[in-house]
């Protein structure tokens, strides 16, 4: 699934950057994946740019996931808070 959305950083820890799945996608991951792992996160591989990296996509509150942003992505892709990027998602 292809998506775009906006980069925030988690509230009083700058060092953890996500991108907040869609409600569409989050529903089709919702009910096409298997077994959750641990806090009900999903496996995925996930590519930005020209960056693909094995990941979970973790439930949020609001019924979507997030996708957290490791700094070697981007620091890779020159990614900062506020930027609006497209991700790429497999479910594994």
């Amino acid at each position: 699934m292809r998506f775009t959305g906006t980069v925030w950083v988690a509230p009083g820890d700058a060092s953890w950057h996500f991108i907040t799945v869609p409600e569409d996608p989050s529903e089709e991951i919702r009910l096409a994946s298997g077994p959750r792992v641990g806090f009900g996160s999903v496996k995925v591989v996930a590519t930005v740019g020209e960056s693909t990296w094995s990941t979970s996509v973790f439930p949020e509150s609001k019924g979507t996931y997030v996708l957290p942003l490791k700094r070697s992505v981007r620091d890779a892709e020159g990614i900062l808070a506020g930027d609006v990027i497209e991700v790429l998602l497999v479910l594994v």
